[in-house]
C-alpha cells in the first residue's frame, strides 16, 4: 500500500524559467526513479517570503503530490538539501482527510475553468 504526501519546495529567485523547470524535472525524476507515482502537480510561482531565508525576500513555489513508499521521502529530502537552488522544503504524509479535500479542491477548479470555456 502506497502513502499519498505532498511536497512544496521554494526554490531561490534568481533562477532564469529553463533552470526552474530543469528543478521541478530532477525532482519529479526522484519521484518517479523510486517508484513514485505523480497525482498532481502546481505552479505557485514566485511569491513573496514571511521572512528573509538566505537574504532573499521572494522564492520559487511548487507544489507535488505523489503516491510512493515511505522510504522514497528521505532520499527525495537529501536531494532537497544537498541542492543549492532549494531555500525550503516540507513534506507531508496526507490522510485520508487531506487527499479527500485535495481531490475536492482540483475538481473545483477544473469545474472553474470548464465554465470559463
Amino acid at each position: 500500500m502506497l502513502n499519498q504526501y505532498e511536497t512544496v519546495f521554494i526554490a531561490t529567485p534568481v533562477l532564469s524559467e529553463a533552470q526552474m523547470k530543469e528543478t521541478v524535472k530532477k525532482f519529479k525524476s526522484v519521484i518517479t526513479g523510486q517508484g513514485g507515482k505523480i497525482v498532481h502537480e502546481e505552479n505557485w510561482g514566485l511569491r513573496k517570503l514571511a521572512y528573509h531565508i538566505q537574504k532573499k525576500s521572494t522564492g520559487f513555489y511548487y507544489l507535488i503530490e505523489f503516491q510512493a513508499e515511505g522510504s522514497l521521502i528521505t532520499k527525495l529530502e537529501t536531494e532537497y538539501r544537498r541542492d543549492e537552488k532549494i531555500i525550503r522544503f516540507l513534506t507531508f504524509r496526507m490522510d485520508k482527510y487531506a487527499i479527500a479535500y485535495s481531490e475536492k479542491k482540483r475538481n473545483k477548479e477544473k469545474d472553474q475553468k470548464q465554465v470559463k470555456e
